[in-house]
């Protein structure tokens, strides 16, 4: 039986995206530089198909991920055309990542091609010597090889010598040809800075607390050094003690929801002092209740009185949940959609969450009601939500949580879609 004249290209991509890296940012960290993913896959087939003479049967893209869970570029690449993912393991040691299981995967995949003789060639991009095996494998099997290399940053080799003397062809891909695809990122000073947020993100982090939220924090305050203050004129300094913390700012932070920023947006009383306008005063603030710094404003009922479950308000209580406006059916398609189109990066995957939740809401003043709770989505809105872009591998897998930048770039696409259809709602009717 004949080979079939058509080519495979199996890309280590730990290998070509490390030596890009060192090329064009002058050090092997994937985090330096960004890949146009779909630029560097055409590119890959278009010079292939050319060096071959031969048409593209499939590129397989060999990575490593955390557990083996596709991380966002990898659920791009693998719903593109002719292009197949394959995953080892990525494991970190000694403070550097390692990948586990790829050149086995990829031996493995070059010698089953070569026996059933599905290709006449096969184009590696890799350097790593313990493809050599599995490269004289595929020569005995009547495959051509070829083998490219990124270009070396000191003009040098990053290849195996024993992988380039047995290959039968060997290509260069040049720093012109990188740099249609990947770019080195801009870096200023001496270390690289966090990544800018998005100017959504940045709203949301630095949105204002409402008024009366604060003029009620600052009331609490008030009542709180009032009281403290009693039970040291009483004699009781040690009752102060316990109760002082168990109010207040403290009570508000200890609150904090899901959906919080975090406590660093609790002001402090010296952040208090400067408050203008009237403060309402203690005698006409609910009893048992406390500041909640999640995604309602104001103060709350807690039911049960003193350190019981907080209660959820009626307004947020309303909201449906997305598990509750979808069908099976509905279900069935959305996952589809996930694994087909939907990319993962996290502001991505906080619009795509919204734009359902909007579209199956049987009452549109519920995205009335939620814009106006802005910035912060309520629990168990915000809970689905990140349970949502879990699936997408936006996961830090230290402890199986969200990255911080990551959830505030998910509620940020979120709040996108919703302001987005708020304003639509609210705009006047053409006349």
């Amino acid at each position: 039986m004949e080979h079939v004249d058509r080519c495979v290209v199996l890309v280590d991509a730990g290998y070509l995206l490390g030596a890009a890296a060192s090329l064009l940012a002058g050090e092997p960290a994937r985090s330096r530089i960004t890949v146009d993913h779909a630029a560097l896959i055409q590119g890959l087939r278009d010079r292939a198909e050319a060096d071959t003479e031969r048409p593209l049967l499939r590129i397989y893209w060999f990575d490593g991920a955390p557990d083996r869970v596709p991380q966002p570029e990898h659920r791009r690449l693998r719903v593109m055309p002719r292009v197949t993912v394959r995953l080892g393991a990525l494991t970190r040691s000694d403070g550097r990542w390692a990948q586990k299981g790829v050149d086995a995967a990829m031996h493995a995949e070059l010698t089953e091609l070569a026996r059933n003789r599905a290709c006449s060639d096969v184009v590696l991009v890799t350097g790593d010597g313990d493809l050599l095996p599995g490269l004289m494998s595929a020569k005995e099997h009547g495959v051509a090889v070829h083998l490219w290399a990124v270009q070396a940053a000191d003009g040098d080799y990053n290849q195996s010598e024993d992988l380039v003397a047995e290959a039968d062809e060997r290509r260069v891909l040049d720093r012109v040809w990188i740099t249609r695809a990947v770019r080195a990122k801009e870096l200023t000073g001496i270390c690289a800075p966090p990544p800018a947020p998005r100017p959504e993100i940045a709203a949301i982090l630095s949105a204002p607390l409402p008024e009366s939220a604060l003029a009620a924090t600052a009331a609490a305050e008030r009542a709180e050094a009032d009281r403290t203050a009693a039970h040291v004129r009483n004699g009781t300094p040690a009752e102060a003690a316990r109760t002082a913390p168990e109010n207040g700012v403290a009570a508000a932070a200890a609150a904090a929801g899901p959906g919080s920023p975090g406590i660093k947006g609790v002001p402090t009383p010296k952040d208090l002092a400067g408050l203008r306008g009237p403060v309402p005063p203690a005698d006409r603030q609910p009893v048992g209740a406390t500041l909640r710094w999640s995604s309602d404003k104001g103060w709350i009922e807690r039911p049960g009185g003193g350190n019981g479950a907080l209660g959820e308000p009626p307004e947020t209580a309303s909201l449906p949940t997305l598990a509750q406006l979808t069908s099976a059916e509905q279900r069935w398609a959305d996952r589809e959609e996930d694994i087909t189109t939907v990319g993962g990066d996290p502001f991505e995957v906080g619009q795509v969450f919204a734009r359902r939740w909007m579209e199956r809401l049987p009452d549109p003043s519920h995205v009335q009601k939620l814009s106006t709770m802005y910035p912060r989505i309520p629990h168990r809105i915000d809970g689905e939500l990140l349970r949502y872009a879990a699936r997408f591998g936006l996961l830090a897998h230290k402890d199986d949580q969200i990255d911080e930048h990551d959830r505030y770039a998910i509620r940020a696409g979120f709040w996108r879609e919703i302001d987005v259809r708020a304003a639509a709602e609210h705009a006047p009717a053409p006349e």
